[in-house]
């Protein structure tokens, strides 16, 4: 049984706050990595690090396995320097799938191998007083931007000089802003929020001091922006397993800032049935505002732990949040609903007793349509021998 207070709010929004503050583009992520672990050390919680930094802890259970888990990304997208120019700025190329039209106008942070360096992303006409309404006719992609550092520079040689080199990483500020009406604004709520929820929700687990039903893994991947994600990261028999992610709010989906979404399909195919009717039910059950989605393009770590070959169930839930990859906005009433979700399905009982790996009975595929429900049409196919009969006919 559940404690019967709520998740720590509070916690949720300073984790988040903190967290924005670090940058973490995908492939620069020890910051953040180092983040989440100590609060999982201040929290007693064990874990284990894989060698690119993927943090996989563990909330014992009453049964170890199969067991589940629930994962959610730490990395960001952002940008890498590509090529320093005549004019000694910089072109950029993303990381992650997003676009430059949310670059343009940013404060940034270029990481080089002697510091840190501010400038600001450019569009290749960017003076109003030199090409007026030129600047408009330009196209919206990576190619039409560029990065001005804060160095005096003119030249490709004195960018060098300055220690610049392709392949530095390029981090966007968050610009973030919280509301006293539950509104958070800010880049890169994709997925810290994320994040932040699921170190709320075993907060939220380890302070009520009761057992769980069964083992469960929270993982914190650094990859899910170019595609890897989870892949490689289940080392256990996981049977169920959750990704938690962005739910875009836009016109054409069903999602909204105030409740958590269940993703019933996204560009990778369908989630599990079972596992999100069992997610579905626990909103039912606990009053827990759900909308339920299909995203058009989108992947997600739940995704690529499947695509790796990993025999488990997958559902995702998802904060809904408008802008997605871009200024990004949710509110409040969002991340509690996929808090209170985390809680609850962690304790609860697994979706099948019996969902061994190799020994999966029988009467578990079953169950998806009703003894009742009609599985035809209403037309029935004729006796296969009123067919043969009107065949010799013709002949």
């Amino acid at each position: 049984m559940q404690p019967s207070h709520g998740p720590d709010m509070q916690y949720l929004r300073q984790v988040l706050l903190e967290m924005l503050a670090i940058p973490c583009p995908t492939g620069f992520t020890d910051g953040i990595v180092r983040y989440v672990a100590e609060h999982l050390d201040a929290m007693g919680v064990p874990y284990e690090l894989t060698r690119r930094g993927t943090i996989r802890a563990t909330l014992k259970g009453r049964q170890r396995t199969p067991d589940r888990a629930i994962a959610s990304h730490l990395d960001t997208v952002g940008a890498m320097v590509s090529e320093i120019k005549d004019n000694g700025r910089l072109k950029l190329t993303p990381i992650g799938c997003w676009s430059s039209r949310f670059a343009e106008g940013s404060r940034v942070s270029l990481f080089a191998e002697q510091g840190c360096f501010r400038g600001s992303v450019l569009p290749l006409m960017a003076s109003g007083h030199a090409f007026n309404t030129e600047v408009d006719t330009l196209p919206v992609n990576w190619d039409t931007i560029e990065l001005r550092l804060d160095i005096r520079t003119t030249s490709r040689a004195e960018t060098a000089a300055e220690g610049i080199a392709i392949g530095d990483f390029v981090a966007f500020d968050p610009l973030q802003e919280f509301t006293d009406n539950g509104f958070i604004s800010a880049r890169h709520l994709d997925n810290k929020a994320g994040a932040a929820a699921l170190l709320t929700a075993i907060k939220y687990i380890v302070d009520s001091g009761q057992a769980l039903p069964l083992d469960c893994h929270p993982l914190f991947t650094i990859t899910e922006e170019t595609g890897s994600g989870a892949a490689g990261a289940l080392p256990w028999d996981v049977s169920e397993f959750v990704g938690v992610d962005i739910a875009p709010v836009a016109p054409g989906q069903a999602s909204t800032e105030h409740a958590v979404t269940l993703c019933m399909q996204d560009s990778s195919g369908p989630y599990d049935y079972h596992l999100t009717r069992h997610l579905l039910n626990l909103c039912a059950r606990d009053e827990i505002p759900v909308q339920r989605d299909i995203f058009r393009y989108y992947h997600s770590d739940a995704e690529s732990a499947v695509r790796a070959g990993n025999d488990t169930r997958v559902a995702l839930i998802a904060f809904g949040t408008d802008a997605t990859h871009g200024y990004e906005r949710t509110h409040c009433d969002s991340l509690e609903a996929l808090t209170r979700l985390l809680v609850a399905y962690v304790f609860s009982p697994p979706v099948f007793e019996h969902d061994d790996r190799d020994s999966a009975p029988l009467e578990n595929f079953h169950l998806q349509t009703d003894a009742d429900m009609p599985l035809t049409g209403e037309t029935p196919l004729p006796p296969l021998e009123q067919i043969f009969a009107c065949d010799k006919e013709q002949d």
